[in-house]
């Protein structure tokens, strides 16, 4: 039986002191992974990392909506430099070309460190308001490039859904009958709803392992629109919850999302890999 990590950063500096085992392990549980840009530098590892793994390990290059933020932080987990990166759009039109590289992403819409999100009245600061902005002509950047280059997205979204959707809706005609994933999902059911009628599919992590905030919009979803992930090295299930998060932990994830839309875990191992191949043209 083979698995999917649909959604993983391996080639993050959390992995630098033990990546080849890392891999090691994920191969010995039959473990294939997508691992995801956050930004150049990043996109850039993630693509050279595919390239030394062909068959095993696929790439996608974008720009987090996170580095967007007038509050950026540096996540040393992510990143070894500490300057801050600015999109470049040129750049990653140039790694998205790569044969290893399957989405644009992760990108998309982010608002859940806005400083109005604790007002009491939710009026949105000058510096939010720059936040906002500058996510959503960044999104929109990317969706313009993932449609030159044929691609799918990989869509990142926290507290961010009624704008997503309204972004999506209009710029629709961009996107291929398989538009992309949500990547961990975290919406309501109607959201969810709204974004499969756009044909989206949806990534779910270790965070159904331990919580029972997602049962519902698992339950309600079909088979052809969900995938697994770990989003490691974040975010690790039970029993490994507290540790760092790895691609061999997604069997983990696997066994949950078949529990709870009633089918063995080789049916949903078997569904993810149709999936995979429908959305990103990949043979897991």
């Amino acid at each position: 039986m083979t698995f999917l990590d649909a959604h993983t950063h391996i080639h993050f500096p959390a992995y630098d002191d033990d990546r080849e085992n890392v891999f090691a392990r994920a191969k010995k549980a039959g473990v294939k992974m997508i691992t995801v840009g956050t930004q150049y530098t990043s996109s850039e590892s993630a693509v050279n990392y595919a390239k030394t793994h062909k068959g095993d390990v696929w790439a996608t290059v974008g720009f987090h909506p996170a580095h967007f933020s007038e509050n950026w932080y540096h996540d040393k987990n992510e990143q070894a430099e500490k300057e801050r990166e600015r999109l470049d759009v040129d750049a990653l039109r140039k790694l998205a070309g790569e044969p290893e590289v399957v989405a644009l992403g992760e990108c998309g819409l982010d608002y859940f460190r806005l400083q109005s999100r604790t007002n009491a009245d939710r009026t949105l600061t000058d510096a939010d308001k720059k936040t906002v902005e500058k996510q959503q002509e960044g999104f929109s950047a990317q969706i313009e490039l993932a449609h030159e280059v044929k691609k799918p997205l990989m869509i990142h979204c926290r507290a961010a859904f009624p704008d997503l959707i309204e972004l999506l809706h209009t710029t629709h005609y961009l996107l291929p009958t398989a538009p992309g994933i949500i990547h961990f999902f975290s919406g309501r059911k109607d959201e969810a709803k709204k974004l499969l009628d756009l044909g989206f599919a949806f990534t779910f992590g270790g965070v159904i392992t331990f919580a029972r905030d997602y049962d519902e919009v698992i339950k309600m979803l079909p088979l052809e629109a969900i995938l697994s992930e770990t989003d490691a090295p974040y975010v690790a299930p039970v029993p490994y919850r507290g540790k760092r998060n790895e691609p061999a932990y997604v069997t983990e994830v696997v066994k949950k999302l078949a529990e709870l839309k009633n089918v063995s875990v080789e049916k949903m191992a078997e569904a993810i890999a149709r999936n995979a191949k429908n959305v990103f043209g990949v043979e897991v």
